[in-house]
């Protein structure tokens, strides 16, 4: 709908939105909701007369929005009325001279509540800077725990955006897709929204790599046929069974997401030909009325194992213990009649609704709905809430720590009483013990884990049976922040070491206080990062305590031997932020140009009017030297898909966009984030990194090394070669020019007789 609105003529314009408010009409009345349609009309005609003459970047009428975001709330989510009118109403305060207080007197205290939370985390989860991103995400969280529909609302909000990103500017579409991938789509994905979660996915993939989209869409597309084939083959026999237990059934075939292939293929280094999972069976049945689902589920699966056979170790079942945002089903890998393993998963009706919709499908089996359905959800919250009372965790860890606890998988495990326990996967004896109880944590100097001994930091495994140690010598250390993984745990044994450390903290406060005045030195978010980076520090307790203990003095600028680069990095804090136009008729070509200050020199970013449509930035020094560096979390090449972020010095780190630092700054400081254009300089060379596997024999070796040295001229910088049963593995450094010279070694190395498989490794 976003490209046609501003070709047609008034009326047509006002037809459009009117039969979009039709169906969002029609979609809520076909659903079991209670019928409140007097109060939607209501919302849709005070929205419409307060976005009245206001315009999308795509040029649509702004109306179209809200009205896009109540459908998907509507129909993709069903919610009912009061989150229909709570979408149709969010942007109204942010954007008009609308307030809550208006909301409130037309339409009641419930849905101004919603459209108040909706309004304080406006503009995306994150700010231009750390603190105010992290204040943001608060309020969505806390807004989420008193009405977890706020958050609901926000995701349909997300997803029409994320629908509508093509109109935006490219810098643009790499921070609302790096947010979108780095937050969203796993958010989405915790609350249990599993197409939208997919959905959100794939349209930042598609932005951020669409080249590697439109492959492996084709790709798809291509080999369409054979699937279908293969499907047939492999559901038909399980159909005839099912209709001879007289099941009222859907089976359907479920394929696996464009950026889901693409993950699996990086990461397992794999080629797509050998992206075998492609598509798994999904059977979803009605229940009879006073048969048990889980009965049911179980006579599927034993009718499944006897027409195929199962793997043994990919079984999983989600019926006798829930995931945490309450999905349930019974997930079963049989061998097909080809010889490949077909993932069936088989759920209730209630089940399946439960796992397209997640949290939002709990308001409608709320009325009967049993008290597992709401403990899932409260246990959840309560997750959200011990996150929230972390008291100094610094914005990025802050993320951190909600991408463990809410979007990570979870293990169950057990105590010696047979008590069950859900934690996050790579959960340690250390984080259960603080899970059962803060006094456990701090004494805990060991555990047993199926009766035997292992360390604080041992990780458990779903399964396990296991039993916490504890001694009234053992005190809590604050290294031990390092190997916790959940929310409760870090909150809990902050909260420890706080108590313990507050004296030493607050006279370091005295001294940091004191240093700032001294120096007139205003404390912007771009001067703490600074400090705390040059103390190797990640908050503001942690360089207060070693201030307050005289480990480090925060006026060692003018002390001996280090005076002169401390008086650099003090001159540094005085001019961070300055940012501004250079003077003078000194830019050709129509380029604009920002002068970063900087102890070292002026570095100026001049960005091209128009390059290929897209914004680019080529880095240079005044002295003409390039002012970009590569950091060591990601190998990148001219030729990949890279982006640049400015740090506080001036100077551009360049990160592969699959970073996950890149991931993660791309989320944080959207404003600092810029498109790079890298050309290729055959004169200049960088490091990459191959791995070759395959079947060894005599020579190859030789071939190998004769292959990178004469074949294309490279220099191979290093060079380990392992050999076990036949089956051997090499790792080598070469010096390349671009990403395209890889690729050419990739295929002539992949030539060679006996190997298998040659990848380049990039993280």
């Amino acid at each position: 709908m976003s490209d046609v609105a501003y070709n047609l003529t008034p009326e047509e314009e006002s037809r459009l939105i009117d039969n979009q408010f039709r169906s969002l009409l029609d979609g809520y009345l076909a659903s079991p909701h209670r019928r409140k349609v007097e109060i939607i009309e209501r919302a849709y005609r005070f929205a419409r007369q307060a976005h009245q003459g206001v315009r999308r970047r795509s040029g649509e009428p702004y109306i179209m929005h809200p009205l896009a975001v109540a459908q998907i709330v509507s129909r993709e989510m069903g919610l009912g009325s009061t989150s229909i009118c709570a979408a149709l109403l969010h942007d109204v305060v942010e954007d008009t001279e609308y307030t809550v207080d208006d909301i409130e007197a037309q339409f009641g205290p419930k849905i101004a509540e919603l459209v108040d939370g909706l309004t304080k985390i406006s503009g995306g989860i994150f700010g231009d800077k750390a603190s105010v991103q992290a204040e943001n995400f608060r309020k969505l969280l806390l807004t989420m725990s008193r009405d977890i529909r706020v958050v609901l609302i926000k995701m349909a909000d997300r997803l029409h955006n994320m629908r509508t990103l093509g109109s935006m500017a490219p810098a643009k579409q790499f921070k609302i897709a790096g947010e979108t991938l780095y937050i969203y789509a796993p958010l989405a994905h915790r609350l249990g929204l599993y197409g939208i979660k997919t959905e959100l996915e794939d349209l930042s993939f598609k932005y951020e790599h669409p080249a590697e989209y439109e492959r492996i869409s084709q790709l798809l597309e291509k080999g369409y046929e054979r699937r279908a084939e293969i499907y047939a083959g492999f559901a038909t026999p399980i159909r005839e069974r099912l209709d001879a237990m007289g099941l009222k059934y859907e089976a359907k075939d479920r394929l696996k997401s464009i950026y889901s292939i693409w993950r699996k293929m990086e990461t397992k280094h794999i080629p797509f030909e050998e992206v075998y999972d492609l598509y798994a069976m999904r059977i979803i049945f009605d229940c009879p009325e006073g048969v048990s689902e889980k009965e049911l589920c179980y006579k599927i699966y034993v009718s499944l194992t006897e027409l195929y056979t199962p793997h043994p170790e990919r079984t999983r079942d989600w019926i006798s213990v829930p995931k945490a945002n309450g999905y349930q089903a019974l997930h079963v890998t049989l061998m097909g009649p080809e010889g490949n393993w077909i993932e069936v998963q088989i759920r209730s009706r209630r089940m399946d609704d439960i796992a397209e919709k997640g949290f939002a499908a709990h308001w409608k089996y709320k009325i009967g709905g049993t008290k597992e359905e709401e403990s899932e959800l409260t246990v959840w919250l309560k997750t959200i809430k011990d996150i929230l009372d972390d008291p100094t965790p610094s914005a990025i860890d802050f993320l951190d720590t909600l991408k463990l606890n809410l979007f990570s998988s979870e293990i169950v495990v057990f105590t010696p009483q047979g008590e069950l326990l859900t934690l996050p996967a790579d959960a340690t004896v250390l984080d259960a013990a603080y899970s059962l109880h803060s006094e456990l944590g701090n004494h805990c100097i060991a555990g047993k884990v199926n009766h035997k001994l292992v360390p604080l930091s041992h990780r458990l495994a779903s399964g396990d049976q296991f039993e916490v140690l504890t001694s009234q010598n053992q005190h809590p250390k604050q290294e031990w922040l390092q190997i916790l993984t959940t929310a409760k745990a870090r909150t809990r044994l902050r909260k420890e070491l706080r108590r313990e450390m507050q004296p030493a903290i607050e006279k370091g406060r005295q001294i940091f206080d004191k240093f700032l005045a001294d120096n007139s030195i205003t404390l912007s978010n771009e001067v703490l990062t600074s400090i705390l980076g040059r103390y190797h520090v990640s908050s503001r307790d942690d360089l207060f305590y070693k201030l307050g203990t005289g480990e480090a003095a925060i006026d060692d600028y003018l002390d001996g031997e280090r005076s002169a680069s401390n008086r650099t990095f003090m001159k540094r804090l005085l001019s961070l932020g300055k940012f501004g136009k250079k003077k003078g008729d000194d830019n050709p070509e129509g380029q604009e140009t920002r002068i970063i200050s900087d102890p070292t020199g002026d570095i100026v970013i001049t960005k091209p009017a128009k390059i290929n449509t897209k914004e680019t930035y080529r880095l240079t020094y005044k002295d003409g030297t390039r002012n970009f560096m590569l950091p060591e979390c990601c190998h990148v090449l001219p030729g990949d898909d890279v982006m640049g972020f400015i740090r506080d010095d001036g100077f551009v780190e360049i990160h592969a966009l699959t970073c996950p630092r890149a991931q993660l700054l791309k989320s944080s400081y959207g404003s600092r984030i810029v498109a790079v254009e890298w050309p290729e300089d055959p004169d200049v060379r960088f490091m990459a990194e191959i791995v070759v596997e395959g079947i060894d024999r005599r020579g190859i070796l030789q071939e190998l090394t004769l292959v990178i040295s004469s074949a294309l001229e490279l220099d191979m910088r290093r060079l380990n070669i392992e050999a076990h049963d036949e089956v051997f593995t090499c790792r080598l450094t070469v010096r390349v020019a671009s990403t395209n010279q890889v690729n050419q070694l990739l295929k002539k190395i992949k030539n060679i007789d006996g190997v298998k498989r040659a990848n380049r490794i990039k993280t």
